[in-house]
This record gives C-alpha cells, sequence and structure tokens, in this order.
C-alpha cells in the first residue's frame, strides 16, 4: 500500500532537516507500512514513555537526537522516570548501579530536548492537556487507555522511540484508534445484576478493571450497567486495569465515557459477558497473591494519585499515624502534589508517617527503599505487576482497607464489603 506524503514529511524523510529527524520520519512512515496506513495525520500532544530507562539505548537514542538538531514539533510530556530526581535516595543506587544512573541521565535528556517535565504516569490529571476528538501520540499503558475512553481523545499506544519520533515529526498513522471504525467496541460486559451498592464502592472499578481487561486481551471491550455517577478517580482505574490485565487501548462505558452514550453507539456485535459476585471475588484473589497478616509496607498511587484521593487518604487517616516502622508511600506527580501542599496535606500526611514520593511509581525495580515482604496496595495495576517485579507478596483491597491495614500494622479486611458477597 503506498502512503501519501505532503511536502513537509517528504522533505523529513529525504534529510532536509538533519539525521535526527530523518530518522523520527522513518520510524514514523514504517509503522504506517505496518498499521496499513494510507495516510499520516497531525497530532497535537504527545506523552512520552520513551523517558522510562531500561537499557543504554535509550539513553543513546536521545543523546543522537540532541547531537543532530532533533526539535519537538507538539507540546511533550514525560511519563514518570525510573528514579525521582527530587528524591534520588528513593531508589537506592546500590541495589543497580547502571540502571540509577541512566535512567536520571536519560531523564535531564528529555527535559534538555525540550520535553515538559511532568514525570507522571497520569497527565490527565494536569491541565491543558489534549481534549475530546484530538489526535495525539501516547505510550504509556494507562494514559493510551484514559485519553482514549475517559477524554475521547485519539491515540494508539506508540511503544518507545515510536513515541518520540510521533512527538517531533507532529504526525502520526491514520490507522488503527485514529478512525471512527477502529473505535467500536468488539465485545459487551454488562454490569448491571451486580448490587449498586457494591459498584459504588472504590475497589469495585480496580476489580472490574482486572476482569474485563484479562478477558478482553488487546480487544476493546464496552462496560454497561457502571454508576452514571462514576467519577475521573474510578475511570482511572479501570483504564490502568484493563491496561494491565490485558492491553486494552480503548474501553467504552456507557452513560459515563464520552463516545458510549448508549450501547449501539459503540457496539453491534454478539459477544456479552455478564459479571457476577463470583467474577469479582475471582479477581481479588487473583490481585491479592499472598495471604493475610503482619504487613511490611503500603504502596499506593499507581497511577499517580489525584488531589482527591489525598483528600479521601486525609479524612480516612483523620490524623492517625502508620504503625511504627512501616512504609507508607504515596506516589504522584509534582503538580498534585504541590496543589496538596497548599491545602495542608501534604504535612498532615507526613505527621501520620506518609511518604510523597514524586517522579516515579513503586512497582518495579529496582525496589524503592521500604518494599519487602508482604505490601498491600488499593492499585490493581500495582498489584497486577509487583510480584514478578519485586519478588514480594501482594495484599489488595480497597482504600479504607490499606489505610486501617496500615495503623494497624497488619492486614484489616472490611466485613462490609467481603462477608456477604
Amino acid at each position: 500500500m503506498s502512503l501519501a506524503l505532503e511536502d513537509r514529511a517528504r522533505a523529513l524523510l529525504d534529510g532536509h532537516s538533519g539525521k535526527a529527524m530523518q530518522l523520527a520520519m522513518r520510524l514514523v512512515v514504517k509503522a504506517a507500512d505496518i498499521m496499513g496506513a494510507e495516510r499520516l495525520l497531525p497530532v497535537s500532544f504527545a506523552h512520552l514513555d520513551a523517558c522510562f530507562y531500561t537499557g543504554q539505548a535509550h539513553v543513546d537514542f536521545v543523546r543522537f537526537l540532541l547531537e543532530n538538531g532533533a526539535s519537538l514539533a507538539v507540546p511533550s510530556w514525560t511519563n514518570n522516570g525510573v528514579v525521582s530526581l527530587a528524591d534520588p535516595s528513593l531508589r537506592p543506587s546500590a541495589e543497580d548501579p547502571e540502571m540509577v544512573s541512566g535512567a536520571a541521565e536519560v531523564m535531564r535528556l528529555y527535559a534538555k530536548l525540550g520535553c515538559v517535565p511532568t514525570w507522571t504516569c497520569a497527565p490527565y490529571q494536569h491541565a491543558g492537556g489534549p481534549g475530546f476528538g484530538d489526535h495525539i501520540a501516547v505510550g504509556e499503558s494507562n494514559a493510551v487507555s484514559y485519553y482514549n475512553s475517559v477524554v475521547g481523545a485519539r491515540t494508539n499506544k506508540y511503544g518507545d522511540y515510536l513515541d518520540v519520533a510521533c512527538a517531533l515529526t507532529g504526525l502520526a498513522p491514520d490507522a488503527g484508534l485514529h478512525r471512527d471504525e477502529g473505535r467500536k467496541a468488539q465485545l459487551h460486559f454488562d454490569c448491571s445484576a451486580l448490587p449498586g451498592s457494591w459498584r459504588s464502592e472504590d475497589v469495585f472499578a480496580h476489580l472490574i478493571g482486572h476482569h474485563v481487561g484479562r478477558i478482553a486481551g488487546r480487544r476493546s471491550p464496552v462496560i454497561s450497567g457502571l454508576p452514571k455517577d462514576t467519577g475521573r478517580d474510578a475511570l482511572k482505574a479501570i483504564s490502568s486495569a484493563v491496561a494491565a490485565s490485558g492491553g486494552v487501548e480503548l474501553w467504552h462505558g456507557v452513560g459515563v465515557t464520552p463516545e458510549a452514550p448508549q450501547l449501539s453507539a459503540v457496539f453491534t456485535g454478539t459477544e456479552t459477558h455478564t459479571v457476577t459476585p463470583d467474577d469479582l471475588a475471582r479477581a481479588h484473589r487473583e490481585l491479592s497473591t499472598g495471604s493475610d497478616g503482619p504487613l511490611d509496607a503500603v504502596a499506593l498511587g499507581t497511577p499517580h494519585f489525584s488531589l482527591s484521593e489525598f483528600g479521601e487518604l486525609v479524612r480516612l487517616l483523620d490524623g492517625r499515624r502508620a504503625a511504627t516502622g512501616l512504609p507508607f508511600l504515596v506516589s504522584t506527580s509534582r503538580v498534585v502534589r504541590q496543589l496538596a501542599e497548599a491545602k495542608g496535606w501534604v504535612a498532615a500526611l507526613q505527621k501520620s508517617g506518609v511518604e510523597i514520593p514524586v517522579d516515579v511509581c513503586t512497582y518495579y525495580s529496582p525496589r524503592v527503599r521500604g518494599l519487602k515482604g508482604r505490601v498491600m496496595t488499593n492499585a490493581a495495576k500495582w498489584a497486577y505487576y509487583a510480584p514478578g517485579m519485586l519478588g514480594i507478596e501482594v495484599a489488595f483491597g480497597s482504600l479504607k482497607e490499606c489505610v486501617e491495614s496500615a495503623v494497624a500494622g497488619e492486614v484489616w479486611r472490611d466485613p462490609r464489603l467481603w462477608t456477604s458477597r
């Protein structure tokens, strides 16, 4: 299939703007060829995952760009890094010196390239991002899912380097989720038979997301029966969970997400799954890899904690302290942390023994100081990845369960949630 290129794209491909921009254009053209796109379309925004270091190639790539005159074509925000530039001691270099030093270097280089140093896996919590219908290029899995599903912007999951290439050229293949026909749901999950009180619990969003993703795989699902007032934190939880357990890049919520005012708007198929309490109980078992008992740490904020989640955490703690010696970590972005500081919440949480790291998430290695043994989390994505990444046991639960467990120093289960389910 021949690819139609406009004059500017042709000039980039021919090397008129230097070797770095030529490489970027080649990457975009190759992706278009693989995806069967007949043309490229302009993008207005990028969120880059390539600043997340996994080896020396990440440093070499961005150095090549800087040394050969690369220039970003669109506003480009950064995913979180492997290390925190604000607190280098969070991931002690002794465990993996090459990884820690390389991760810091690649973050500094992307800032030098001109990226907005947001260092967050939840860029949709920041003002000034894309809106409904905007074509964008995003690499981080939960951000791809959230932007497509909740915002209604349009992006495929652009892997490392291709995300940067799209940001440099301002172009992406006109294929996949950029096109109307690519955004239809391929299977349906009906939650309407579940008790309404259960669907309003914060833990429900994580469990339904994990369950849906596990069955959907890479397909785009639609979920009916979600509460009409489902909030952004719950939508974030679903987006991250379906992307972790299944690789879902777009999901729809009937009456909740912008492209699905009714089921027929996105789904005309026949594959429907009726969600039962047993399905959610199974999801809970899959996310809790260890037995309940004494805790070694609590880890929240995957994806990064929002301002409203900080408010709820302050309310639930109510001035109480975490058990002596128990690490209680809540990851967030610098911007959200600053907003929480302005409300006095950071100081209150620190008095309660809560640590609030920025620039990072905590489920990957090298491990953050204090994470070992049995760790409790309220995030399905953290629970899904951490056992394999860190070699720890996970106790998964609601935010209230995490707070009460942190104070007690051992896993506490809310009888209101589990005894009658």
